[in-house]
């Protein structure tokens, strides 16, 4: 019988907020939660965002507003688009046939122009070149694109670390990845004491990579701006990177590794190799996630020219107006113009059922499986192809066997929604063909990147979070940037919702959701996740009455010192896991034999193979 991999923590940041304790989620579904249940959302908010201080100060109504202000999808403040540095090439010439101007001799050029005449005077020199003159002007642009998805304005997740160098990327993983470890309600150390030291696997990525000024974007503009190299951009640009840092530094672990990439539907790949580790005994508890920082211009500016992203004058198009709407930048489903670039980190815990049931672990769903599907032929590799319907359709195949043909109608869609013209047609076909074959008649349908924006790699992580929070509070985030659905959306069977849906206490309504993710170049991915409640259900006839009475009652300390964790994040007492430097092992650390290996780190040893796997090949 399969393991089934549970969900027992989450964490990391998006544009609504700290995902731990449900925050980024409630943010998005705020109007419809009680005052007592946001005020501990708006205070994690409001100091985080530095618009208070200590928690003795009170959140009021004005301090709330500045918060909605500086959250979700809003005009970009990772850079300001009004002024954005710009270098224009041209060519400089005088009447007189002459340009004359100084420099401190340490700024000569190693190769003199045959043009230049050089003149010594003290620690500069004088150049006069005769003709004219290659160089480049520095200007200050307004950028077409003012809408992105940053995180809540003036966090910043490196001043709670020693951060020195990190990339934003970074800065952002590591911050996800101790949200997601502080939500577990244990010490990572229990956790390890009960496993061999390489029965956990980490895989999480970017998949742009790290992309700012202290990786990969400026090791690559430094010769070309008077910047310099340093010896940290290299590796920190590597999409990995996010990987080896939690190994490194947050869990010390010896364990499986690496980032499976996939563009926009990445967090669903990484899922599903973690997924598949526990599933093969492999590994009993998996760290899985993506972070991303891609509201930088340059990089946008790639996705710019493709066309893919809402500038603010077709934004101004679409309503009629002379101001352009950020709030409403992405709508999927309805007339739009491109998407929302947006930076998040994301991550999730999962545990084998077993190990889970004896740690008393909070148990928030289950992967029940991710289907990833290639494109095959394309007429170019932007284009959508044929692979989503059949991730889609293995997604909703299996939910049908697990839940039956009722179960099924309990099941609703996290769309990739990414807010494109084209993404609006033909995602919306291929749901609307499944739920035709699979007799769904109002299948209910939402894209979150309305409230974040596109986290790229990420973006599924943002999909999943979000889930997580309907089977707490019950409310299905609508699309409430939309006041229409285009009238070329196939929808006979779908229910796109406009606005937040309830679905009972605790979402008793929904089963299942089907996370579904279209990636750049053909990498389609849909991932089944099932209910606390429908996991429970599994789990009871599996292990049978006995051994979930012992759970829940391990679990109960568990989950007090999960909301313990939340709250005193929520005052401003985050823990993020930092471990630079400490408990290094080296080869005076290892002990070897031909049965097992050990380190001295960990109590229990690695054990090796000592029978032939494939005897029955012999």
């Amino acid at each position: 019988m399969s393991k089934l991999p549970l969900i027992v923590g989450f964490g990391g940041m998006n544009a609504a907020g700290r995902s731990s304790g449900f925050h980024s989620y409630k943010r998005m579904v705020a109007e419809v939660l009680p005052e007592d249940e946001m005020a501990a959302t708006w205070q994690d908010l409001a100091l985080r965002m530095g618009l208070i201080t200590d928690t003795s100060q009170q959140v009021d109504a004005e301090i709330i507003e500045a918060i909605k202000a500086g959250t979700l999808i809003r005009r970009i403040d990772s850079f300001d688009p009004d002024n954005l540095l710009y270098q224009y090439k041209t060519t400089l010439s005088s009447q007189s046939d002459e340009l004359t101007f100084s420099l401190r001799k340490s700024k000569l050029p190693t190769r003199i122009p045959d043009n230049w005449v050089v003149e010594e005077q003290g620690s500069k020199v004088m150049i006069t070149v005769k003709g004219e003159l290659d160089a480049l002007l520095e200007d200050r642009v307004s950028y077409p694109v003012t809408s992105g998805g940053n995180i809540p304005a003036g966090f910043d997740p490196g001043k709670l670390y020693n951060s020195r160098f990190h990339p934003r990327g970074l800065k952002l993983a590591l911050y996800g990845a101790s949200d997601a470890l502080n939500s577990l309600g244990m010490d990572w150390e229990t956790v390890l004491s009960h496993i061999d030291p390489d029965q956990v696997s980490v895989y999480a990525g970017s998949a742009l990579g790290q992309m700012d000024d202290a990786s990969l974007s400026g090791m690559l503009a430094a010769p070309l701006t008077g910047g310099r190299v340093s010896s940290k951009m290299m590796a920190l640009s590597l999409a990995e990177m996010p990987a080896d840092f939690i190994n490194g530094y947050v869990i010390n672990s010896i364990g499986s590794t690496g980032t499976n990439m996939g563009a926009c539907a990445t967090f669903l790949y990484n899922l599903r190799q973690g997924m598949n580790d526990i599933q093969r005994g492999t590994a009993r508890v998996a760290i899985v996630g993506n972070a991303e920082a891609p509201v930088v211009a340059e990089l946008m500016e790639g996705f710019r020219v493709m066309g893919a992203l809402a500038e603010d004058a077709q934004l101004m198009a679409l309503d009629g107006t002379e101001d352009v709407d950020n709030r409403r930048a992405c709508r999927p489903f309805s007339a739009n113009a491109g998407f929302t670039m947006a930076e998040a980190a994301q991550f999730v815990v999962l545990m084998d059922d077993e190990l889970a049931l004896e740690l008393g672990a909070n148990i928030y769903g289950s992967v029940a499986d991710v289907f990833v599907n290639a494109d095959a032929n394309k007429k170019s590799i932007s284009a959508p192809g044929v692979g989503n319907y059949v991730t889609m359709a293995k997604a909703a195949a299996l939910a049908k066997a697990i839940l039956g043909q009722e179960g099924l109608q309990q099941t609703y869609v996290q769309a990739h929604g990414t807010g494109t013209p084209q993404n609006r047609v033909t995602e919306s076909h291929i749901l609307n063909e499944v739920a035709k074959t699979f007799n769904i008649d109002n299948w209910p349908v939402t894209a979150v990147k309305s409230y974040v924006g596109h986290s790229m790699g990420a973006a599924p992580g943002d999909q999943l979070i979000a889930s997580l929070g309907v089977w707490q509070y019950g409310w299905v985030p609508g699309i409430k940037t939309i006041d229409h659905i285009a009238d070329d959306v196939h929808r006979s069977h779908l229910n796109i919702l406009t606005d937040h849906a309830f679905f009972g206490d605790k979402g008793e309504k929904i089963k299942a959701v089907i996370l579904n993710a279209k990636g750049f170049g053909g990498n389609n991915a849909s991932g089944l996740v099932l209910s606390p409640a429908q996991t429970l259900q599994m789990l009871g006839k599996k292990h049978g009455d006995s051994v979930m009475a012992s759970y829940y009652g391990k679990n109960q300390p568990v989950r007090e010192l999960a909301q313990g964790n939340d709250q005193a994040a929520s005052r401003g007492m985050e823990n993020i896991r930092y471990h630079f430097g400490e408990s290094v092992m080296d080869e005076t650390s290892v002990t070897l034999t031909q049965e097992s290996v050990q380190l001295d780190s960990f109590a229990k040893g690695i054990p090796l193979a000592t029978e032939n796997p494939y005897a029955d090949y012999s």
